[in-house]
């Protein structure tokens, strides 16, 4: 090859160099994630080729590269502890396209229930979701052809950043008392915005013993808080800023403590952000579900309403705290949850909250697919529960403390 050519010149043209590829020939991916139903999974991996030329798309198919995940705990195990849904396995590549600005996206098998592709492990003696260390290694198993007839191999894959759009739209935030959340917000915030406080199930809280107190499990382990964040939820309420704060534990531990630091975050989002004070709501689910309701008994005043899923208040509330919430109520739960008795706990609150609504659901089935009874926050997240009519985000949306 002439000396004077230089490599930029060469791709420039859309060629390579022969099979070998070039020397010391390098590509950057990125894992891209989507948090489904049952967690957030890698979905697909885009390869930055772009600077190897012009790749001719028909050259691409499912076997052009193989894909081994490797997924681990970021906390050191004691012997006997238990971590779900680590992996060490080949992702089934289904498709390799280009997009438009010339990257390989190498779309991955996924889909609810299915094993490996998860990005949070549970530990079960610590009852806490973490994220886990992704190792992705792709091997190149045949060459890339370009438009100039040039066929190139890449010496090395490089991984990148882990990218979830959704999750990446919450902007990351610590309290004064040193509590995390995480906060999403309308583009236009012109004018003043209504609020949605989103409680996380006791999973998601921190693992403080291990130093874990990563504030993204809350977003990654459902789409509890990102549904309030959808396009469509964001049209039924014109706009809405979504909080979710993360527990130093769980917030069944000491509801009484963690209520004060809670309303420190929303009074920060309040001075931060233009929010309409007469209509901040709160929903959660499980540990969630109850602070949810202990909120409105500690700050009878402070929501436009409450949306407890599948929460417990069985020797944790009283029945005459219950019995004298004000906060408009909608209760949520499934039948089928061994978690959390739906008599015991959400039939007991709805039969003492004044004019408190309820829905009950017979399994959690979704898109066609069963999840456990206990997940039922699933329907909230996607609008499913209604009455005389109305959906519950617009029954949110329509309400004024």
């Amino acid at each position: 090859m002439d000396n004077h050519v230089s490599r930029r010149t060469l791709l420039a043209a859309g060629l390579a160099l022969p099979a070998a590829g070039l020397p010391g020939t390098s590509v950057r991916f990125t894992l891209n994630a989507e948090t489904l139903d049952g967690g957030e999974q890698v979905t697909s991996l885009t390869l930055d080729t772009a600077r190897l030329g012009r790749i001719v798309p028909d050259s691409l198919t499912a076997d052009t590269f193989t894909v081994h995940a490797k997924a681990t705990s970021p906390i050191p195990l004691a012997p006997g502890d238990q971590i779900y849904s680590e992996y060490d396995l080949d992702r089934p590549v289904i498709s390799a396209r280009l997009d438009r600005h010339g990257a390989i996206v190498l779309q991955l098998s996924s889909a609810e229930g299915q094993v490996g592709g998860g990005t949070l492990g549970y530990i079960a003696s610590r009852g806490r979701n973490v994220r886990l260390d992704l190792v992705y290694t792709i091997t190149q198993n045949a060459p890339l052809l370009t438009r100039g007839g040039g066929r190139v191999t890449v010496d090395r894959f490089v991984q990148g950043p882990l990218v979830n759009p959704e999750v990446d739209a919450f902007s990351h935030h610590v309290s004064a008392s040193g509590m995390k959340y995480r906060l999403s917000s309308p583009r236009d915030r012109r004018s003043r915005r209504p609020l949605v406080v989103w409680l996380h199930g006791g999973g998601e809280g921190a693992s403080l013993p291990d130093g874990y107190y990563d504030n993204e499990t809350t977003l990654r382990a459902n789409r509890g808080a990102l549904g309030f964040a959808t396009p469509e939820a964001q049209r039924v309420f014109a706009g809405a800023h979504v909080v979710v704060p993360q527990s130093t534990s769980y917030w069944m531990e000491d509801g009484d403590r963690f209520a004060p630091l809670i309303l420190e975050i929303i009074r920060e989002v309040i001075r931060h952000r233009n929010v309409d004070i007469d209509r901040i709501h709160v929903a959660g689910c499980s540990n969630g579900g109850y602070m949810s309701l202990k909120l409105t008994t500690v700050y009878p005043s402070l929501f436009a309403t409450s949306v407890p899923i599948c929460g417990v208040v069985q020797s944790l509330i009283p029945d005459a705290a219950l019995s004298r919430i004000t906060t408009p109520t909608w209760l949520v739960t499934s039948l089928d949850d061994d978690t959390v008795n739906p008599q015991a706990n959400t039939v007991h609150a709805h039969d003492l909250i004044p004019r408190s609504l309820m829905t009950l659901y017979d399994h959690v089935i979704w898109n066609g697919h069963q999840f456990p009874g206990h997940w039922s926050w699933i329907y909230v997240a996607r609008n499913d529960p209604a009455t005389r009519g109305k959906h519950i985000w617009q029954w949110m949306s329509h309400h004024r403390r």
